[in-house]
C-alpha cells in the first residue's frame, strides 16, 4: 500500500493549508511530526530539505506547500494519486 505523508510541525501556517488542500481532495494523509534533530536529519535524508512541510503523496516526493498547490493546479496530483 502506497502512503501519503506529511513531515510537519504544529505551527508551521504551510503545514496547515497542506492539510487543508489535501482534505479538500479528499486524500487521507498521515502527519510525521519533525521535532528532534534525529527527525530533522530523516527528513533532510529523504528530501534533501529542511523545511516543512514535505508532502509524499503515493511514496512520490511532491515537496512543500507551494509544490503541492502547483501539482495540484497543473493535473499532476490527480496523476500521482490515480498512479
Amino acid at each position: 500500500m502506497k502512503k501519503n505523508i506529511i513531515y510537519c510541525s504544529d505551527t508551521c501556517p504551510f503545514c496547515q493549508r497542506a492539510y487543508q488542500l489535501l482534505e479538500r481532495r479528499g486524500i487521507p494523509f498521515k502527519k510525521q511530526y519533525v521535532q528532534d534533530r534525529n527527525d530533522w536529519d530523516e527528513l533532510m535524508e529523504k528530501t534533501g530539505r529542511s523545511t516543512v512541510p514535505q508532502i509524499f503523496i503515493n511514496d512520490t516526493h511532491i515537496g512543500g506547500f507551494d509544490d503541492l498547490s502547483a501539482a495540484d493546479q497543473s493535473g499532476r496530483l490527480n496523476e500521482i494519486v490515480n498512479q
